[in-house]
């Protein structure tokens, strides 16, 4: 392939048959038009093309860089970014084009834009067109391809919101199966833990965990794991936290899949004095928060047709609607001082982490005052997950956050936490919590749109002791790069994300870490159709 440049540099003609060496050997005499300068110009254009769009359109797509992707390939492709003078003799027409970006209905309905390399190629070919022209026509078929993969990126984002918002049917036929054969059969319905274990409740001598959750088979896995690799399984305590619709399911699961000689209790919410006694502030800002939002962005379908904002905003607004942020198994947590009343200490677990490792190292550090044993999220080695600072959760453009907090200061994560009571109790962690969740609802969730992470956040403000990554690994639900070798290494692994290793959107490599836990044979299992994929 040869291209062809006029004297006058105004027209560019594709010619084929002659080879890139011969072309390279040509002599250009005249030092004011310097033909070698527009030829490696234009062979970028050309040649480079394949991935421009990457480069450019896909970083603003995704929200690395802050001008669209026609403009930002006009300005990278000055003179001075290639290391030219400003006398550089490169048609300025070409960068004035490129500078301009297109809008949508600009290109709405055209049918001669070039979709592919080799149509805008043959176009080149058959044109004959001029320097202004070919840049008209790039800039046209990489706003078009721009505006495809704009498209198709909110509507995976979409998709993977109804997915992960959705309870899947297994799931569903889980819980009626458990929910009927606490009913008809008399072992599903055993008093959990048994009486003569009923005291090891509120000894402080055994190892306190507590897990709140509304899904039988993700607790399930999160006890297995706890107990089969515990080297104390006869001091575990597990208390299993769930709501009132969820609790015949679980103690169904629990009764007939015993984890002996660990103990088990399962307590609905409403079985727990403290919060059948008066008003409880985590309901009531839940209820606030639900009307919110509800109206929040006008729903899914005003959120995914705003064409100006990038997909990744678009992303989380979607995710501020999910169910699960209104969840009050999501909540109770900040009220645990109060539902354990005679425990000193406990670790919390999320429902979506697996346990890997003996946890009972646990009891043996020393917080320091603190309340909250957590990992930290601004330093490691996955510089994606681990990369975490208050700015990343919080609305800092807002007088009430900016005022308050240090936007550089380092996250922390739930899913695995060590938790004082008895330091939390002397504390105004839990008021300060529901008071930023009002702060919140009052400002149109303005201060953060979603999670109970960033109350979290505020609250254990100067309460935080900083304990070893090793016990507590993040990510695996929204990022596929951690490796399965990693992930086997790690004390305990999070699934935090959309991509739960229960849904058919889950990483294959790192689900089988989960999934080891689940026996597929069993017959609830079996019956309602739940397999390993």
């Amino acid at each position: 392939m040869l291209l062809q440049i006029s004297p006058s540099l105004r027209h560019v003609t594709v010619l084929p048959g002659k080879g890139l060496k011969e072309f390279i050997k040509v002599k250009v005499a005249s030092r004011r038009l310097s033909y070698r300068m527009l030829f490696y110009s234009l062979l970028f254009f050309t040649f480079l093309l394949r991935f421009v769009f990457v480069l450019t359109a896909v970083d603003s797509i995704d929200g690395e860089n802050k001008c669209s992707s026609i403009g930002c390939l006009g300005r990278k492709l000055r003179p001075k970014i290639l290391g030219r003078s400003p006398e550089s003799n490169v048609p300025e027409v070409m960068y004035g084009i490129l500078d301009q970006p297109l809008s949508k209905d600009e290109i709405k309905g055209r049918t001669d834009i070039p979709q592919t390399i080799g149509e805008f190629m043959t176009q080149m070919k058959e044109g004959g067109y001029d320097a202004k022209t070919f840049a008209i026509k790039l800039r046209e078929m990489i706003t078009f391809l721009e505006q495809r993969t704009r498209e198709a990126k909110v509507q995976e984002y979409l998709y993977r919101h109804v997915a992960s918002s959705s309870i899947p049917k297994q799931l569903h036929c889980l819980a009626l199966r458990l929910a009927n054969e606490h009913t008809n059969n008399a072992a599903a319905r055993l008093q959990l833990p048994s009486a003569e274990l009923v005291p090891a409740l509120v000894d402080n001598n055994f190892f306190h965990f507590v897990l709140a959750s509304d899904n039988v088979l993700a607790a399930s896995v999160v006890a297995k794991s706890l107990v089969r690799n515990s080297l104390h399984p006869r001091k575990v305590v597990l208390h299993i936290i769930t709501d009132r619709k969820t609790f015949y399911p679980m103690q169904s699961w629990f009764s007939l899949h015993s984890l002996s000689p660990a103990i088990i209790e399962v307590k609905a919410l409403h079985h727990f004095d403290w919060f059948t006694k008066g008003k409880v502030p985590v309901l009531e800002a839940m209820e606030k928060d639900q009307k919110v939002r509800s109206q929040f962005r006008g729903g899914s379908s005003a959120i995914v047709s705003n064409t100006t904002e990038k997909p990744k905003v678009i992303a989380a607004k979607l995710q501020a609607l999910s169910p699960k942020y209104n969840s009050v198994m999501n909540h109770i947590r900040i009220h645990l001082p109060e539902l354990f009343s005679s425990l000193d200490k406990v670790v919390f677990l999320d429902d979506d982490i697996v346990v890997q490792t003996d946890l009972s190292p646990l009891w043996d550090i020393d917080m320091n005052g603190k309340v909250n044993g957590a990992v930290e999220t601004c330093s490691g080695g996955d510089k994606f997950v681990m990369s975490k600072r208050l700015k990343n959760y919080l609305n800092f453009s807002h007088p009430l956050i900016s005022q308050n907090f240090d936007p550089n200061e380092c996250a922390w994560a739930y899913g695995m936490n060590i938790f004082d009571l008895d330091a939390w109790r002397k504390t105004n962690i839990s008021f300060t919590y529901h008071y930023w969740v009002e702060q919140n609802i009052k400002s149109d969730l303005s201060l953060w749109q979603l999670g109970t992470l960033p109350p979290g956040l505020i609250a254990f403000h100067g309460h935080v002791h900083t304990i070893d990554p090793f016990w507590h690994m993040l990510g695996l639900g929204y990022q596929e790069n951690t490796s399965f070798e990693d992930a086997q290494s790690a004390g305990v692994i999070h699934f935090n994300g959309r991509a739960k290793p229960w849904l058919d959107i889950a990483f294959p490599h790192l689900r089988k870490l989960w999934t080891k836990y689940v026996n597929f044979s069993d017959y609830f299992i079996k019956s309602c159709h739940i397999r390993a994929l």
